[in-house]
């Protein structure tokens, strides 16, 4: 696997090695050691999978405090634009984000470790989107961000008017508003 650093310490782009013949392709999707090696240790103890069809916006979530994850994301089938948002305070990258294109094509992988905000926008006409976790999820402890906050300027490649997202995404807090305990 190819491990790609991003402009933010600590996030990751992985593109597995593929092999393809006739009978179709074969990759690890997944190494302890190899991913150890090359971002450190976590321990995932949590799959989960989500399936949205097109202009579905999933985000920007995350999880306060010792509730944080780490998750390291994949598309099984169609393509989405996945954001990391770092809201870790004392971090140079404070409020930055990074974009990747994750699709079944191109096999990509997206580590995004503990104290960011992620979301996803479903760029294909149904996506199914997977990822794992190294913290169980706590209700009481779950946040969001509005994907469209002017201070963040995400540049998501629909009109607000495209985007099917839930009433509790829109209603999300401003980032200015959010809170942070990373």
């Amino acid at each position: 696997m190819n491990y790609i650093k991003t402009e933010i310490d600590g996030v990751f782009i992985i593109e597995p090695k593929i092999f393809n013949d006739s009978r179709g392709y074969f990759f690890e999707a997944f190494k302890y050691s190899d991913f150890e090696k090359n971002i450190g240790p976590v321990s995932f103890i949590q799959d989960n999978e989500s399936k949205s069809c097109r202009g579905v916006l999933r985000g920007l979530h995350y999880q306060k405090g010792s509730y944080s994850q780490a998750k390291l994301v994949r598309v099984i089938k169609g393509c989405v634009l996945d954001v990391a948002v770092d809201l870790r305070s004392g971090s140079a990258t404070f409020g930055k984000h990074v974009m990747v294109e994750l699709s079944d094509e191109n096999k990509r992988q997206f580590f995004i470790p503990r104290g960011f905000a992620h979301g996803f926008l479903v760029l294909s006409d149904e996506a199914i989107f997977t990822y794992k976790v190294d913290n169980e999820y706590s209700p009481e402890n779950e946040a969001s961000i509005r994907f469209d906050d002017h201070d963040l300027n995400i540049k998501w490649p629909m009109k607000s008017s495209e985007i099917l997202t839930s009433k509790k995404d829109l209603e999300a807090v401003s980032f200015k508003d959010a809170e942070y305990f990373f």
